[in-house]
């Protein structure tokens, strides 16, 4: 066993042990009363479930100069800022650090294991220019193009500006430059 853990179940569920088999029933059969069936049910499970193979969460730490490390059960985060970042786990969550950028967060109780993950994962989340930060593994982070898909269209609309606001008269063979409405121009 991982250790153990309790679940308060409402009034209006019942739980029986019938043949080695936890039932849950509801005592009517309104819409609260069904909703916490399907509730308890899953909490009772997730209870069983913790204490017999435990949960995890995973964690990718992704840029330069980031890191994580085990100082004791604390974890001590390196995230670029002008302070390094210690999380004390409460008690019955164990944390290890794998290569300084992978976390691995266990332990019993599912909520409690979700919860630090992502306090951990809040000190730095990724950000969607560079994909830098804290996320869990295997999350797909939706990147953005920053504004350098932006410089060859403006520099191509630009031409095209200048391009318009030069005139080659072929009568005269000379430049004219148009009237624009910020210069004053003679020619």
């Amino acid at each position: 066993p991982k250790g153990t853990e309790s679940v308060t179940i409402r009034e209006e569920i019942k739980v029986e042990l019938v043949d080695n088999h936890i039932v849950l029933t509801r005592l009517n059969d309104d819409r609260k009363s069904r909703s916490l069936h399907g509730l308890s049910r899953t909490l009772v499970a997730n209870v069983i479930k913790g204490v017999k193979d435990g949960f995890e969460k995973k964690l990718e730490i992704q840029g330069v100069g980031y890191r994580a490390s085990l100082q004791g059960s604390a974890i001590n985060l390196q995230l670029g800022y002008s302070h390094p970042i210690v999380i004390e786990p409460p008690k019955g969550i164990q944390i290890a650090v794998e290569a300084n950028t992978k976390i691995t967060v266990s332990g019993s109780n599912k909520q409690l294991v979700g919860d630090v993950a992502a306090l951990i994962r809040s000190k730095r989340e990724p950000e969607v220019y560079k994909g830098k930060g804290i996320r869990y593994e295997g999350e797909y982070v939706r990147r953005k193009a920053g504004k350098g898909h932006l410089l060859q269209h403006k520099s191509a609309s630009r031409k095209r500006k200048l391009s318009s606001m030069i005139e080659v008269s072929a009568t005269h063979k000379k430049l004219v430059l148009k009237e624009l409405p910020y210069a004053k121009c003679s020619g």
